[in-house]
Protein backbone atom coordinates (compact mmCIF):
# COMPACT_ATOMS: atom_id res chain seq x y z
CA UNK A 1 0.00 0.00 0.00
CA UNK A 2 1.47 3.46 -0.71
CA UNK A 3 1.10 6.67 0.65
CA UNK A 4 -1.14 8.44 -1.72
CA UNK A 5 -3.44 10.93 0.19
CA UNK A 6 -5.21 13.88 -0.68
CA UNK A 7 -4.51 17.96 0.10
CA UNK A 8 -7.03 17.50 3.36
CA UNK A 9 -5.32 14.58 4.38
CA UNK A 10 -1.84 16.11 3.81
CA UNK A 11 -2.83 19.11 6.09
CA UNK A 12 -4.15 16.44 8.83
CA UNK A 13 -0.65 14.73 8.93
CA UNK A 14 1.30 17.95 9.30
CA UNK A 15 -1.02 18.88 12.13
CA UNK A 16 0.31 15.27 13.47
CA UNK A 17 3.38 15.77 12.97
CA UNK A 18 3.60 19.46 14.63
CA UNK A 19 1.98 18.13 17.27
CA UNK A 20 4.23 15.55 17.56
CA UNK A 21 7.20 17.56 18.22
CA UNK A 22 5.51 19.61 19.86
CA UNK A 23 4.82 17.04 22.57
CA UNK A 24 8.24 15.57 22.35
CA UNK A 25 9.79 18.98 22.72
CA UNK A 26 7.43 19.46 25.80
CA UNK A 27 8.40 15.75 27.22
CA UNK A 28 12.02 16.64 27.02
CA UNK A 29 12.01 19.93 28.44
CA UNK A 30 9.94 18.32 31.59
CA UNK A 31 11.41 14.85 32.00
CA UNK A 32 13.51 13.62 34.74
CA UNK A 33 17.66 13.34 34.14
CA UNK A 34 17.49 10.44 36.31
CA UNK A 35 14.72 8.51 35.26
CA UNK A 36 14.38 8.86 31.34
CA UNK A 37 12.29 5.79 30.59
CA UNK A 38 8.75 7.49 31.06
CA UNK A 39 10.31 10.41 28.52
CA UNK A 40 11.22 7.51 25.89
CA UNK A 41 7.86 5.93 26.56
CA UNK A 42 5.89 8.77 25.95
CA UNK A 43 7.86 9.95 22.83
CA UNK A 44 7.73 7.01 21.04
CA UNK A 45 4.18 6.53 21.77
CA UNK A 46 3.77 10.36 20.31
CA UNK A 47 5.48 9.59 17.26
CA UNK A 48 3.55 6.38 16.32
CA UNK A 49 0.16 8.55 16.59
CA UNK A 50 1.70 10.91 14.28
CA UNK A 51 2.18 8.26 11.45
CA UNK A 52 0.00 8.06 8.45
CA UNK A 53 -1.29 4.30 9.37
CA UNK A 54 -1.11 5.13 13.33
CA UNK A 55 -3.03 2.00 14.07
CA UNK A 56 -0.85 -0.45 11.78
CA UNK A 57 2.05 0.88 12.64
CA UNK A 58 4.84 0.08 15.52
CA UNK A 59 8.07 2.44 16.83
CA UNK A 60 11.21 0.79 17.99
CA UNK A 61 13.75 2.91 19.82
CA UNK A 62 17.35 0.96 20.59
CA UNK A 63 19.26 3.13 23.39
CA UNK A 64 22.26 1.43 24.18
CA UNK A 65 21.46 -1.74 25.39
CA UNK A 66 18.03 -0.67 25.96
CA UNK A 67 14.82 -1.25 23.27
CA UNK A 68 11.75 1.13 23.89
CA UNK A 69 8.54 -0.10 21.80
CA UNK A 70 5.03 1.44 21.16
CA UNK A 71 2.85 -0.91 19.12
CA UNK A 72 3.06 -4.77 18.33
CA UNK A 73 6.96 -5.16 16.92
CA UNK A 74 6.55 -7.55 13.26
CA UNK A 75 9.20 -10.07 12.21
CA UNK A 76 8.58 -9.72 8.77
CA UNK A 77 8.37 -5.88 8.70
CA UNK A 78 8.69 -2.65 6.44
CA UNK A 79 10.65 0.09 8.12
CA UNK A 80 12.23 3.59 7.95
CA UNK A 81 15.13 4.10 10.28
CA UNK A 82 16.91 6.67 11.79
CA UNK A 83 20.58 6.84 13.77
CA UNK A 84 20.65 8.37 17.11
CA UNK A 85 24.39 10.08 17.39
CA UNK A 86 25.58 10.95 21.16
CA UNK A 87 28.61 13.60 20.21
CA UNK A 88 28.70 12.36 16.53
CA UNK A 89 29.08 8.45 17.59
CA UNK A 90 26.67 5.90 17.12
CA UNK A 91 24.80 5.63 20.02
CA UNK A 92 21.50 3.68 19.12
CA UNK A 93 18.58 4.16 16.68
CA UNK A 94 14.45 4.87 16.07
CA UNK A 95 12.28 3.05 13.41
CA UNK A 96 9.05 3.16 12.12
CA UNK A 97 7.38 0.12 10.74
CA UNK A 98 4.63 -1.67 9.22
CA UNK A 99 3.66 -5.19 7.92
CA UNK A 100 5.58 -6.12 4.80
CA UNK A 101 2.74 -8.26 3.87
CA UNK A 102 0.75 -5.23 4.32
CA UNK A 103 3.02 -2.30 3.27
CA UNK A 104 6.11 -1.08 0.79
CA UNK A 105 8.58 1.37 1.41
CA UNK A 106 5.94 4.04 -0.64
CA UNK A 107 3.71 3.94 2.54
CA UNK A 108 5.79 6.38 4.31
CA UNK A 109 5.48 9.77 3.69
CA UNK A 110 8.83 12.17 2.85
CA UNK A 111 7.76 14.67 5.81
CA UNK A 112 7.83 11.05 8.37
CA UNK A 113 11.28 10.42 7.14
CA UNK A 114 12.31 14.23 8.22
CA UNK A 115 10.35 13.93 11.93
CA UNK A 116 12.29 10.50 12.33
CA UNK A 117 15.70 12.49 11.38
CA UNK A 118 14.42 15.45 14.07
CA UNK A 119 13.18 13.24 16.77
CA UNK A 120 16.52 11.02 16.75
CA UNK A 121 18.50 14.18 16.73
CA UNK A 122 16.65 15.44 19.55
CA UNK A 123 16.82 12.36 21.67
CA UNK A 124 20.72 12.52 20.79
CA UNK A 125 20.36 16.14 22.16
CA UNK A 126 18.69 15.03 25.82
CA UNK A 127 21.04 11.85 26.08
CA UNK A 128 23.81 14.76 25.60
CA UNK A 129 22.92 16.60 28.46
CA UNK A 130 22.18 13.71 30.26
CA UNK A 131 25.71 12.46 30.01
CA UNK A 132 27.12 15.80 30.33
CA UNK A 133 25.04 16.40 33.88
CA UNK A 134 26.41 12.70 34.92
CA UNK A 135 30.06 13.48 34.20
CA UNK A 136 29.52 17.07 35.96
CA UNK A 137 28.33 15.07 39.38
CA UNK A 138 30.51 12.46 39.06
CA UNK A 139 33.66 14.67 39.14
CA UNK A 140 32.37 16.96 41.97
CA UNK A 141 31.97 13.29 43.98
CA UNK A 142 35.72 12.93 43.22
CA UNK A 143 36.68 16.37 44.54
CA UNK A 144 34.46 15.70 47.37
CA UNK A 145 35.69 12.38 47.99
CA UNK A 146 39.77 13.64 47.68
CA UNK A 147 39.16 16.39 49.61
CA UNK A 148 37.52 14.32 52.42
CA UNK A 149 40.27 11.62 52.20
CA UNK A 150 43.02 14.66 52.38
CA UNK A 151 41.33 15.46 55.61
CA UNK A 152 40.72 12.36 57.54
CA UNK A 153 44.32 11.59 56.12
CA UNK A 154 45.88 14.92 57.83
CA UNK A 155 43.31 13.62 61.17
CA UNK A 156 44.38 10.41 61.22
CA UNK A 157 48.02 11.17 60.75
CA UNK A 158 47.83 13.72 63.68
CA UNK A 159 46.06 10.84 65.57
CA UNK A 160 48.68 8.50 65.23
CA UNK A 161 51.95 10.34 66.06
CA UNK A 162 49.84 11.42 69.30
CA UNK A 163 49.47 7.93 70.33
CA UNK A 164 53.01 6.58 69.09
CA UNK A 165 54.61 8.18 72.08
CA UNK A 166 52.49 6.97 74.92
CA UNK A 167 52.31 3.43 73.50
CA UNK A 168 56.22 3.53 73.59
CA UNK A 169 56.06 4.35 76.60
CA UNK A 170 53.80 1.84 78.27
CA UNK A 171 55.64 -0.92 76.28
CA UNK A 172 58.88 0.69 77.34
CA UNK A 173 57.93 0.54 81.79
CA UNK A 174 55.81 -2.64 81.08
CA UNK A 175 58.95 -4.50 79.96
CA UNK A 176 60.69 -2.69 83.59
CA UNK A 177 57.90 -4.11 85.39
CA UNK A 178 58.00 -7.66 84.04
CA UNK A 179 61.80 -7.68 85.33
CA UNK A 180 60.53 -6.25 88.91
CA UNK A 181 57.66 -8.80 89.54
CA UNK A 182 59.89 -11.73 88.12
CA UNK A 183 58.41 -13.92 90.42
CA UNK A 184 54.95 -13.02 90.34
CA UNK A 185 53.30 -14.99 87.84
CA UNK A 186 49.86 -13.39 88.30
CA UNK A 187 51.54 -9.82 87.54
CA UNK A 188 53.52 -11.08 84.58
CA UNK A 189 49.99 -12.40 83.08
CA UNK A 190 48.10 -9.09 83.92
CA UNK A 191 51.41 -7.07 82.18
CA UNK A 192 51.36 -9.62 79.22
CA UNK A 193 47.85 -8.72 78.42
CA UNK A 194 49.04 -4.76 78.85
CA UNK A 195 51.47 -5.52 76.19
CA UNK A 196 49.57 -7.57 74.19
CA UNK A 197 46.81 -4.66 74.13
CA UNK A 198 49.70 -1.82 73.39
CA UNK A 199 51.25 -3.93 70.06
CA UNK A 200 47.68 -4.36 69.00
CA UNK A 201 47.43 -0.28 69.09
CA UNK A 202 50.10 0.14 68.08
CA UNK A 203 49.38 -2.18 64.86
CA UNK A 204 46.52 0.22 64.50
CA UNK A 205 48.28 3.31 64.64
CA UNK A 206 50.54 1.68 62.09
CA UNK A 207 48.12 1.31 59.86
CA UNK A 208 47.02 4.46 60.36
CA UNK A 209 50.04 5.70 59.28
CA UNK A 210 49.76 3.86 56.14
CA UNK A 211 46.25 5.51 55.35
CA UNK A 212 47.66 9.11 55.54
CA UNK A 213 51.14 8.07 53.36
CA UNK A 214 52.82 8.72 56.80
CA UNK A 215 54.57 4.99 56.76
CA UNK A 216 58.54 4.81 55.43
CA UNK A 217 58.81 3.06 52.62
CA UNK A 218 61.91 1.65 50.92
CA UNK A 219 61.28 1.35 46.82
CA UNK A 220 63.04 -0.42 44.70
CA UNK A 221 63.37 -2.16 41.21
CA UNK A 222 62.10 -5.42 41.67
CA UNK A 223 60.65 -8.57 39.78
CA UNK A 224 56.87 -8.26 41.09
CA UNK A 225 55.95 -11.67 39.92
CA UNK A 226 57.55 -13.53 42.98
CA UNK A 227 56.50 -11.51 45.10
CA UNK A 228 52.56 -11.75 44.23
CA UNK A 229 52.90 -15.75 43.76
CA UNK A 230 54.62 -15.69 47.57
CA UNK A 231 51.73 -13.78 49.25
CA UNK A 232 49.33 -16.02 47.29
CA UNK A 233 51.09 -19.39 48.43
CA UNK A 234 51.05 -17.96 52.04
CA UNK A 235 46.93 -17.61 51.86
CA UNK A 236 46.73 -21.00 50.76
CA UNK A 237 45.27 -22.68 54.19
CA UNK A 238 42.39 -19.68 53.78
CA UNK A 239 41.10 -21.29 50.06
CA UNK A 240 41.29 -24.48 50.94
CA UNK A 241 39.30 -23.71 54.21
CA UNK A 242 35.99 -22.49 51.42
CA UNK A 243 37.33 -25.12 48.56
CA UNK A 244 37.82 -21.58 46.57
CA UNK A 245 40.40 -21.71 43.62
CA UNK A 246 42.63 -18.73 43.01
CA UNK A 247 43.82 -17.86 39.66
CA UNK A 248 47.24 -16.27 39.10
CA UNK A 249 47.78 -14.60 36.04
CA UNK A 250 50.98 -12.78 34.18
CA UNK A 251 50.94 -11.15 30.87
CA UNK A 252 54.80 -11.95 31.05
CA UNK A 253 57.35 -14.29 33.30
CA UNK A 254 59.24 -10.96 34.34
CA UNK A 255 57.65 -8.00 35.65
CA UNK A 256 59.56 -5.09 37.27
CA UNK A 257 58.14 -2.41 39.03
CA UNK A 258 59.78 0.28 41.41
CA UNK A 259 57.74 -0.67 44.37
CA UNK A 260 58.41 -0.97 48.34
CA UNK A 261 58.00 -5.12 48.64
CA UNK A 262 56.47 -5.64 51.82
CA UNK A 263 53.97 -2.62 51.33
CA UNK A 264 52.33 -4.61 47.53
CA UNK A 265 52.42 -8.12 50.22
CA UNK A 266 50.29 -6.10 51.87
CA UNK A 267 48.18 -4.77 49.67
CA UNK A 268 47.60 -8.49 48.04
CA UNK A 269 47.17 -9.87 51.57
CA UNK A 270 44.53 -7.21 52.72
CA UNK A 271 43.00 -7.33 48.70
CA UNK A 272 43.01 -10.80 48.82
CA UNK A 273 41.98 -12.15 52.39
CA UNK A 274 38.81 -9.55 51.74
CA UNK A 275 38.33 -11.07 48.69
CA UNK A 276 38.12 -14.94 50.51
CA UNK A 277 35.85 -13.53 53.40
CA UNK A 278 32.90 -12.52 50.56
CA UNK A 279 33.62 -15.37 47.61
CA UNK A 280 31.06 -17.89 48.20
CA UNK A 281 31.99 -21.76 49.24
CA UNK A 282 33.46 -23.43 45.59
CA UNK A 283 33.92 -19.81 43.65
CA UNK A 284 36.96 -18.19 42.24
CA UNK A 285 39.66 -15.83 42.43
CA UNK A 286 41.76 -14.52 39.87
CA UNK A 287 44.51 -11.96 40.15
CA UNK A 288 45.74 -10.91 36.85
CA UNK A 289 49.38 -8.76 36.42
CA UNK A 290 49.48 -7.27 33.22
CA UNK A 291 52.45 -5.00 31.78
CA UNK A 292 51.46 -2.21 30.23
CA UNK A 293 53.62 0.82 28.09
CA UNK A 294 53.52 3.45 31.10
CA UNK A 295 51.88 1.01 34.15
CA UNK A 296 51.91 -2.29 35.69
CA UNK A 297 47.85 -3.13 36.30
CA UNK A 298 46.89 -5.63 38.93
CA UNK A 299 43.44 -7.17 38.91
CA UNK A 300 41.49 -8.81 41.60
CA UNK A 301 38.00 -10.16 41.22
CA UNK A 302 35.35 -12.20 43.52
CA UNK A 303 32.48 -13.73 42.71
CA UNK A 304 31.39 -12.58 46.30
CA UNK A 305 27.66 -10.59 46.28
CA UNK A 306 29.60 -7.37 45.30
CA UNK A 307 29.31 -3.46 46.60
CA UNK A 308 26.37 -1.63 46.22
CA UNK A 309 26.07 1.99 45.36
CA UNK A 310 24.79 2.71 49.05
CA UNK A 311 28.53 2.12 50.60
CA UNK A 312 30.90 2.69 47.49
CA UNK A 313 32.16 5.66 48.61
CA UNK A 314 32.67 4.97 52.12
CA UNK A 315 34.78 1.53 51.48
CA UNK A 316 38.16 3.88 52.01
CA UNK A 317 37.72 5.41 54.42
CA UNK A 318 39.48 4.22 58.17
CA UNK A 319 37.44 2.12 60.62
CA UNK A 320 34.84 1.55 57.22
CA UNK A 321 32.89 -1.64 57.64
CA UNK A 322 30.12 -3.93 56.69
CA UNK A 323 31.86 -7.32 58.55
CA UNK A 324 30.31 -7.91 61.99
CA UNK A 325 31.84 -6.65 64.75
CA UNK A 326 34.81 -8.57 65.86
CA UNK A 327 35.56 -9.83 62.09
CA UNK A 328 37.56 -6.59 60.87
CA UNK A 329 39.10 -3.24 62.13
CA UNK A 330 37.87 -1.56 58.93
CA UNK A 331 41.65 -0.80 58.19
CA UNK A 332 42.02 -3.38 55.41
CA UNK A 333 41.04 -1.36 52.54
CA UNK A 334 41.83 2.33 53.65
CA UNK A 335 45.62 0.94 54.00
CA UNK A 336 45.51 -0.33 50.50
CA UNK A 337 44.61 3.31 49.26
CA UNK A 338 47.38 4.86 51.07
CA UNK A 339 49.88 2.31 49.50
CA UNK A 340 48.86 3.19 46.55
CA UNK A 341 48.73 6.93 47.03
CA UNK A 342 52.48 6.72 48.41
CA UNK A 343 53.44 4.94 45.07
CA UNK A 344 51.25 7.55 42.64
CA UNK A 345 48.78 4.58 42.10
CA UNK A 346 45.32 4.25 41.73
CA UNK A 347 43.21 1.93 42.89
CA UNK A 348 39.18 1.64 41.78
CA UNK A 349 36.41 -0.94 42.00
CA UNK A 350 33.65 -2.00 39.56
CA UNK A 351 31.32 -5.12 39.43
CA UNK A 352 32.68 -8.20 38.16
CA UNK A 353 30.34 -9.66 35.79
CA UNK A 354 28.34 -11.54 36.45
CA UNK A 355 28.66 -10.83 40.31
CA UNK A 356 31.09 -9.87 42.63
CA UNK A 357 33.63 -7.25 42.61
CA UNK A 358 36.46 -6.00 40.64
CA UNK A 359 39.63 -4.29 42.06
CA UNK A 360 41.44 -2.40 39.23
CA UNK A 361 44.85 -1.31 40.63
CA UNK A 362 47.94 0.76 38.68
CA UNK A 363 51.31 1.16 39.67
CA UNK A 364 52.82 3.75 37.11
CA UNK A 365 56.09 2.74 35.90
CA UNK A 366 58.39 5.68 37.67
Amino acid sequence: MGALVSTEDQLKERIKELTCLYNVSSYIANCNLYDLDPTFKAIAASLKAAILYNEEAFVEMKLGDELVCSGVRLLDQVFILSAIKVFNLPYGSIKIGYSKAKYNENAFLEEERQLLKTIAAEIGNLIERKQIIDKEELTKRQMERADRMAILGEITAGIAHELNTPLASILGFSELLQERFIHDKDALKDLDKIMNSAIFSREVVKKLMFFSCEMPHHMELVNINPIITDAIHLLQPSFNKKNLECVLEFSEADITLRVDAIQLTQVIFNLVINAIYFSPEGGKIVVNVSNQFKEVVLLISDEGKGISKDIAEFIFNPFYTTKPVGDGSGLGLSVVHGIMKSHRGTISHSSNKPNGTLFTLTFPKL
